[in-house]
């Protein structure tokens, strides 16, 4: 287990066992969900002593040496994910997709404004950032073509999402309130949740998103702990509907001002906030168990699309270039409908911090590639 420290790494286990802490043996897993599933007594208390470590100067002989540039480090998936659930939570990207997708109609569903929508997803193919995505194939319907054909997909698209860690698990059949998720979600880290629109449009209805979606999910290496994102704390957008009342939170609901940053080969072409998000991580959870489905350390349930209401803050190339119709340009003068093989994509956040500090989220990277004949 590591924790980022500017532009180190700390070795967590390694202090834990020579300073002969209790908590020694869940720092030296190789992935966090003992960790995580210890609960919010093991969390506060780690972080309390991690604390104390880089600000006591008892213990800088100690830490210091354990100390890594992050550069030597090899990051690893955090957690092993048990279950994968992506939201539809963004209004602007709802409105969007709907806008292209069904012109001349309402462009919300519905239900939009009434629950949040949401899809299971898979988590074998939950990646670690940098792991390479191939390009994936299925079946697609091409205007004006007589059928559908085989093949690879021809608009490959990332969307910028933020996903939510479990550490405790619930009982089945009984529901999670939102005032108990910070008993329930240890942190936050950064999604991409590739998508192949193409296999996505012929194949949706009327069961929703599958072969389009279950390639590649690729994960930040860091997770962020809620207790660190107390001050990016914010009120969503205004409802438009009241919603249920499993679905109300108090006055102080856990919208996140998070600014997102993603990148195609180096140069920017999006800044998606958080803060615009309709539904928070709170009221999904809550919907997620309401039918009593259970929590298991290590689900992981990511916002869908994080879109702004400008079009410099979209967080997909399905909405930046209108499906196509009108491609961005790309900082080397290249232009792009969707993604290229050999393209590489990097979503960035920071949230604010106490005392006016920044928190850094990393990055989840991922390069798209052919795949092998």
């Amino acid at each position: 287990m590591g924790v980022a420290i500017g532009d180190s790494v700390l070795d967590v286990a390694a202090v834990a066992d020579e300073l002969r802490l209790p908590l020694r043996d869940l720092f030296s897993e190789a992935v966090l969900n003992r960790f995580l599933a210890a609960g919010p007594a093991a969390w506060r208390e780690a972080r309390e002593r991690l604390t104390d470590w880089l600000t006591l100067p008892a213990h800088r002989a100690v830490v210091e040496p354990r100390l890594v540039p992050r550069g030597e480090v090899r990051l690893h998936l955090p957690f092993a994910v048990a279950d994968y659930v992506d939201f539809y939570a963004s209004r602007n990207h709802a409105e969007n997709v709907g806008g292209i997708f069904r012109p001349g109609q309402p462009p919300l569903p519905r239900n939009w404004l009434h629950m949040p929508l949401g899809y299971h997803g898979r988590a074998g193919s939950v990646v670690i950032s940098g792991t390479p995505v191939s390009r994936p194939s299925g079946q697609r319907w091409e205007p004006g073509e007589a059928g559908p054909s085989f093949g690879p997909s021809l608009r490959l698209d990332f969307e910028a999402e933020v996903g939510f860690v479990a550490g405790v698990g619930s009982r089945h059949g009984d529901p999670v309130p939102v005032a108990e998720f910070e008993r329930h979600v240890f942190g936050a880290c950064l999604v991409n949740d590739w998508s192949a629109r193409d296999i996505q449009a012929f194949e949706t209805v009327p069961l929703g998103p599958f072969l389009g979606k279950a390639f590649a999910t690729s994960v930040s290496p860091w997770v962020v702990p809620l207790d660190a994102l107390r001050a990016a704390r914010t009120a969503p957008p205004p409802r438009d509907v009241e919603p249920p009342p499993y679905l109300r939170e108090d006055a102080d609901p856990w919208g996140l001002d998070l600014s997102l940053t993603v990148g195609i080969n180096g140069g920017p072409v999006s800044r998606p906030p958080f803060a615009t998000m309709y539904w928070t991580a709170a009221q999904l959870l809550a919907h997620l168990t309401c039918g009593g489905a259970p929590v298991r350390t290590g689900d992981l349930f990511a916002s869908g699309t994080v879109s702004g209401p400008a079009r410099d803050q979209l967080g997909c190339l399905l909405e930046l270039t209108r499906n196509g119709a009108e491609p961005i340009v790309l900082a080397d003068g290249s232009r792009r409908a969707f993604l290229a093989d050999g393209d590489e994509v990097a979503i960035t956040a920071t949230a604010p911090g106490p005392g006016g500090e920044v928190i850094s989220f990393g990055e989840v990277r991922g390069q798209v590639v052919p795949r092998p004949p």
